[in-house]
């Protein structure tokens, strides 16, 4: 059974990838499930160039380099399934929180209306943790509302997943919704996870295998010789902050204290959360070397191949690679969905929210 899927706010691709990986065969009789790109859409003209070499070489056409507020949806292919990352700008803990008051907040309603328009089998929904307690909560509530569909509308399963206790050399934490049209009769689980007590981390990430020099997206950042010295003086896991930096080579900033500012990777384990923005001190730092990962680097933590190869300048590349979601996460969890309508028994668990949800 192929699932043509559709999607919105797609950035670089990487759900996109994540679902083109997952493939399940039933035992009983040998039927193949999987999901096959059929049409995407982001305003980022660099995402969309990324996703068209990557993932659909020879339909540029099915990306729509367009603001989701002018789509036509209607006119769309039909699709199967869908998925979409709306914009976690005014969710995230790091932002301001606007949540629905914010520019961005309200986008998510147009995966809504393709829900009402295409009733694809089942989608995917992703967003920042922060989702849950923006505007005191109200807005995670009216979200699950709208995406349930009340009366022949969708079972839903929100949950937070932990990345990295799926295989991901990351702590990223994300809100993903699973919801499944209710006619089918079909509950999604929350596959358990695979890595607990056993992380990947970031040097395994990084040199298992070791980076060809000449990989694509390998460019490195030339430094000022101060943030040289003080990285110098960082150990792994610490920050800008660490006690141990000599007085001449700290930073002058009152108040801000993000542990990400500076901050070195640690080698034994996860690495903390690639982001896209942000300015000095927000590059990822390397354990042994003092420098800024490059985009390449970054994308082995987010689990992207090295053949992956993202479009536009370093720092457009920047960006994609930190929105995307990690296409291990997205694989294991699509590759749960695909189980389910195959009817595969799977490990699963609770999820984080249940009551009334369903």
């Amino acid at each position: 059974m192929i699932f043509r899927k559709g999607e919105l706010f797609c950035g670089p691709g990487g759900l996109a990838l994540g679902a083109k990986m997952a493939e399940v065969i039933r035992p009983s009789d040998g039927e193949v499930f999987r999901v096959e790109h059929t049409w995407a859409s982001d305003i980022d003209k660099d995402a969309c160039e990324t996703i068209r070499y990557n993932i659909c070489p020879n339909r540029h056409e099915t990306v729509i380099q367009q603001d989701v507020r002018e789509l036509d949806i209607a006119s769309f292919a039909p699709i199967d399934c869908f998925a979409f990352g709306f914009p976690c700008n005014d969710f995230s803990v790091v932002g301001e929180q606007k949540g629905m008051d914010g520019e961005y907040g309200p986008l998510y309603s147009y995966g809504v209306k393709v829900l009402e328009i295409h009733q694809p089998l089942w989608f995917i929904a992703e967003n920042v943790g922060g989702l849950e307690s923006a505007n005191e909560g109200k807005a995670f509530l009216q979200i699950l509302n709208d995406l349930k569909q009340e009366g022949s509308g969708y079972r839903i399963t929100p949950h937070l997943y932990k990345f990295e206790e799926y295989g991901v050399p990351q702590k990223r934490h994300r809100i993903i919704i699973v919801g499944i049209r209710r006619d089918l009769n079909l509950e999604f689980k929350v596959p358990a996870p695979t890595h607990i007590n056993r992380y990947r981390t970031a040097r395994e990430a990084l040199e298992e295998p070791p980076i060809p020099p000449d990989a694509l997206n390998h460019e490195f950042t030339r430094h000022q010789q101060k943030v040289v010295e003080m990285l110098s003086h960082i150990p792994p896991g610490q920050n800008a902050w660490y006690e141990g930096i000599p007085e001449h080579l700290r930073l002058n900033v009152k108040g801000a204290r993000l542990s990400q500012i500076y901050r070195r990777l640690h080698p034994d384990e996860p690495a903390y959360t690639v982001t896209g923005s942000g300015g000095g001190g927000t590059h990822m730092y390397h354990w042994r070397e003092p420098r800024a990962l490059t985009n390449r680097e970054r994308a082995r933590i987010q689990t992207f191949p090295d053949n992956y190869y993202f479009k536009g300048s370093k720092e457009s590349v920047r960006k994609q690679v930190g929105m995307a979601v990690p296409p291990e996460g997205a694989r294991v969890i699509v590759e749960a969905i695909l189980k389910t309508f195959a009817g595969i028994p799977y490990e699963f668990v609770e999820p984080k929210w249940k009551d009334g949800f369903g």
